[in-house]
């Protein structure tokens, strides 16, 4: 016997390698793509679903002096997910000659010895005209025309636990015409 017939098994010691499918590569192969589309999601929602700032706002425009809040009353409410929300709601008027598609309104929320503990600048939703139930929309789908009023909310997702249970001051930072 030479010495390549001394390293073969013999017949009862056969040794085989384990026969696959693929499906184990296969799984492997799907995990990677699903982590690739999931990614791909996140990066679109984070992309995308990120509404920016609007760029007709107009910050420290002399015409916010003429929308003037009214009103002001606050209540929260249970979201789906088991959180509170805060709304601030009220009557916006615009007391001047322009018609109005866009507005952000400044929230500062005071402490026990009044100092700012929170400071807000949200976008004003109005009231929509003409649905059958009470639903709110941005003001670029109800203009606010010269001398109207309507009701508004501005909706907090977070309020500092260190706020003084007061209304917040609250004054028209931005408009958009």
């Amino acid at each position: 016997m030479d010495d390549a017939e001394k390293n073969l098994p013999s017949q009862g010691q056969l040794i085989s390698a384990p026969v696959t499918d693929g499906s184990g590569s296969r799984f492997w192969m799907l995990l990677a793509m699903g982590a690739v589309v999931l990614a791909i999601v996140i990066g679109a929602v984070v992309i995308f679903g990120h509404k920016s700032p609007d760029p007709n706002a107009n910050k420290n425009d002399p015409y916010a002096a003429k929308l003037k809040l009214s009103d002001l009353h606050m209540s929260t409410a249970e979201n789906f997910a088991g959180g509170s929300v805060t709304y601030i709601e009220g009557k916006i008027t615009n007391t001047g000659d322009k018609k109005i598609t866009g507005a952000r309104v400044e929230l500062v929320f005071k402490d026990s010895i009044g100092q700012i503990a929170q400071q807000e600048i949200l976008p004003v939703t109005v009231v929509l005209p003409n649905s059958p139930y009470v639903d709110y929309g941005s003001l670029d789908l109800a203009p606010l025309g010269p001398g109207q009023a309507r009701d508004f909310r501005l909706t907090l997702e977070h309020v500092s636990t260190n706020w003084d249970r007061q209304i917040p001051q609250a004054k028209v930072v931005g408009v958009s015409y």
